[in-house]
């Protein structure tokens, strides 16, 4: 074996080990109950993130501050948490009864409230997935604010730069800033963070929100003004898990909640004995597909079906939808708002209500006629509650006594993945998952294929997927790793494993499902975490997502009415 070879392995087994460690130490830390992450209690997990050095915080491991790593953590986490000292992690506890209001952060959803100036609670109902994800980026936000407090403090008495104090000057201004002011101040910042000017007058904007246009001077405050308090006063910061999330987590309470109400809407419906084809999928590009024909004539006779899609998912466009969300509810779609913490809104389709005569996609009638398929969309779950959603919709409803078995004939997934090879939008069909971190693999028959997707000029690549434990604990390193070992990986996502853990539980094991029941699994690429400049911190895939989605939704579609 050649040593580059060999050292290039060596690098990959450091950080595997670095992410099976922050596994471990996280699971450690929630059992404990609190820890301080710049404290003792939280040096392996910040020596374990910096040795793993993921591609989604750049620049973590350096002096300079990293500033896309920032944006993409701080959308992720709730506005204000920059200024808290105590985080504490919570179960769903009643707070949407109160005068606090639920801030949800701008990309994921969860309800977090600010209980007064020190403290953040995070409501957690997603399971274990959302606990490493808020652990990993609180840990790089600090990392950083200790980089901001080293290069400030003249000395141990607390004594800062010119820099800090114009920072400083700025943020407590009350009014709004002039050009000038908020220049000069840009140009302290960017002393303080080790960029140039130039780059932080690219991204300022990126971090403004309505409410506070100069955010990024104000995040770079408050993460200093809180380090430099860990320093000079050994005020630590600390995170903290309520007693009864501890107590709930892992027990499936909001799924089967969750499970539960869908079950009802359909033995109310009377659909509950029918072929049911489960799709987890966003909540758009089914019921677009379904009745955008028929609600939008004039503009899709004259149009690329494409383009009608792609007006649909412009922002601007919500008179469009809303012609398309009526005619849904008039035609044979129930729509269920979430109300159990899941997070996962479900529409359903009775497609006996659906005039099959206004659809562009190639349909076999007499089947449809005499099977009267339902079709089940479901959101994005998140991570390991992707295990915890299905395995408790596949479960028997309970119904006056009796045990009714769910005539589940399909169940398909649609999600966005990292790809590997190829770039943005391109397409991935699995053909087994692998659970990242441990032996555990699940190859499966896709009844999607290749085939089925080519030839319409996207790329699309077939082969083993790794169902990762969170998108910011990959580096290159380890996906090198994967892409070149003879497990040929394709692609990584959160859900896939967990998905068809719960399926192969139902159908063969416990017996609740068809043992024949047909399973889908198609991915189109957010990034590739191999190219530099390529990776989810550098931004969303705008309209380039678009075809890949509705490509797939329509052959999910066109496999479930053939």
């Amino acid at each position: 074996m050649s040593n580059k070879k060999y050292h290039e392995r060596t690098r990959a087994q450091e950080s595997s080990n670095a992410i099976e460690r922050m596994y471990i130490t996280m699971r450690h830390l929630f059992n404990r109950g609190f820890y301080k992450p710049m404290g003792i209690s939280g040096e392996t997990l910040r020596q374990s993130l910096l040795l793993l050095r993921p591609e989604i915080y750049g620049s973590i491991g350096e002096e300079k501050a990293e500033l896309e790593g920032l944006l993409y953590v701080i959308d992720r986490l709730p506005i204000g948490i920059e200024e808290c000292t105590f985080i504490n992690l919570t179960s769903d506890e009643g707070y949407s009864n109160s005068h606090f209001k639920a801030i949800i952060p701008e990309k994921r959803r969860r309800n977090c409230y600010r209980i007064d100036e020190e403290q953040m609670n995070i409501e957690i109902t997603r399971g274990r997935s959302e606990i490493y994800d808020i652990l990993t980026h609180i840990t790089f936000l600090f990392i950083e604010s200790h980089k901001i407090s080293n290069r400030v403090l003249i000395d141990e008495s607390g004594s800062t730069t010119r820099d800090w104090k114009k920072l400083e000057a700025a943020v407590l201004t009350k009014g709004k800033l002039t050009q000038t002011e908020r220049e000069i101040a840009i140009t302290h910042t960017a002393n303080i963070l080790g960029r140039t000017f130039n780059e932080l007058r690219t991204v300022y904007s990126d971090f403004a929100i309505p409410s506070q246009p100069e955010r990024l001077l104000h995040l770079v405050y408050w993460l200093g003004k809180l380090a430099i308090e860990e320093q000079v006063n050994n005020n630590k910061r600390t995170v903290t898990f309520s007693p009864v999330l501890r107590e709930r987590l892992g027990h499936h309470i909001h799924g089967e909640i969750w499970a539960d109400q869908i079950k009802d809407v359909l033995f109310k419906n009377n659909l509950l004995e029918r072929p049911i084809h489960i799709i987890s999928a966003n909540m758009h590009s089914v019921m677009n597909t379904l009745y955008a024909p028929s609600a939008l004539k004039t503009d899709t006779l004259k149009k690329d079906i494409y383009s009608v899609y792609e007006s649909l998912s412009k922002k601007e466009n919500n008179d469009l939808r809303n012609k398309v969300t009526k005619e849904a509810l008039q035609s044979g779609m129930i729509y269920i708002e979430d109300s159990s913490g899941t997070k996962i809104d479900v529409q359903i389709f009775d497609t006996c209500k659906l005039d099959v005569s206004k659809l562009d996609i190639q349909i076999n009638e007499s089947k449809l006629k005499s099977e009267k398929p339902v079709i089940v969309v479901m959101d994005y779950a998140f991570g390991e509650q992707a295990y915890e959603t299905i395995d408790e919709l596949l479960k028997p409803y309970k119904a006056k006594g009796k045990k009714i078995l769910l005539n589940v004939d399909s169940v398909s997934i649609m999600g966005k993945a990292g790809i590997l090879e190829g770039g943005k939008g391109d397409i991935m069909i699995p053909s087994a998952h692998i659970f990242e971190g441990t032996a555990d693999n699940y190859p499966f028959k896709n009844e999607l294929s290749k085939a089925d997707l080519e030839g319409q000029g996207i790329d699309v690549y077939e082969g083993a997927m790794i169902t990762v434990l969170g998108t910011s604990l990959q580096n290159k390193d380890i996906l090198k790793f994967f892409f070149n070992s003879t497990w040929s990986v394709i692609g990584l996502e959160m859900e896939g494993a967990h998905y068809q853990k719960a399926i192969q539980a139902a159908s063969k094991v416990r017996g609740s499902i068809s043992p024949n029941v047909k399973v889908r699994y198609a991915y189109y690429a957010s990034d590739n975490p191999l190219e530099t400049g390529a990776t989810l911190a550098s931004g969303g895939l705008g309209t380039t997502g678009v075809k890949p989605t509705y490509l797939i939704t329509r052959k999910i579609i066109e496999q479930i009415f053939n």
